[in-house]
């Protein structure tokens, strides 16, 4: 029996990794060097999903010129390489998920729309560089998430269908990349931004990755999964 599905895209913030407190510190620390107050977290955390550059011009304001976004962007980008493992963690479940995954055989990769270089340092920063075929991030190809280009080209170099591929994230943004590529879409209910599976539901929710685990890549794609 062929496994439901054989290549699993992962989503990177919200997804995989905890990375909110070291976000919000360099956003912070970002807003001070412009003079600004800091941010909650939870503000931040908000803000996560649409690229670096997108976070700090969300994180600066309305108000902030191009300039001023330009080089809060290089602050934050040179505060973030030297403290991005400060705090971040895997999220409870994640390691064993991708060990059953990868004892399995099945293939994986990250589709991120964070700066390709930093997402391959926190992957081999918490001890999975053998575990991803592809890291691509943000800057890697001249669209991000939810353009589906960057999951087509993960299918395409993989050599797997969209019927046998799963995009596994946290927002809109995931289940958006998945429709647009013709996957299927997983979605943690843990993540930074789990309101947005109000508007656009995944064809899977689950609570920890290890529920998801128990169900993909064990069966044939017609068996019920769980919603």
């Amino acid at each position: 029996m062929k496994p439901a599905y054989e290549l699993l895209v992962f989503d990177l913030d919200g997804t995989l990794i905890d990375s909110t407190q070291d976000l919000a510190q360099s956003v912070n620390a970002t807003r001070a060097d412009a003079g600004l107050p800091a941010l909650p977290t939870s503000a931040v955390a908000s803000f996560v999903g649409d690229g670096a550059e997108m976070l700090i011009r969300r994180a600066l304001g309305p108000g902030a010129s191009d300039a001023q976004v330009a080089r809060g962007l290089a602050h934050f980008l040179q505060y973030y390489r030297e403290h991005m493992l400060d705090h971040t963690v895997l999220y409870t479940g994640v390691r064993e998920a991708l060990a059953a995954w990868d004892a399995a055989g099945l293939a994986m990769a990250v589709l991120t729309n964070k700066p390709e270089r930093f997402s391959r340092d926190l992957v081999a920063g918490l001890g999975l560089g053998e575990v991803f075929a592809r890291v691509y991030g943000g800057n890697s190809f001249r669209t991000k998430k939810p353009d589906p280009y960057g999951l087509r080209r993960i299918m395409r170099e993989l050599g797997f269908s969209p019927a046998r591929t799963l995009m596994i994230g946290d927002s809109s943004v995931d289940v958006l990349t998945a429709r647009n590529a013709g996957t299927d879409c997983a979605g943690v209910r843990y993540g930074l931004r789990p309101e947005d599976f109000d508007r656009h539901p995944p064809d899977i929710l689950v609570d920890d990755m290890r529920e998801l685990a128990a169900v993909v890549g064990s069966a044939e794609r017609s068996a019920p999964v769980p919603t």
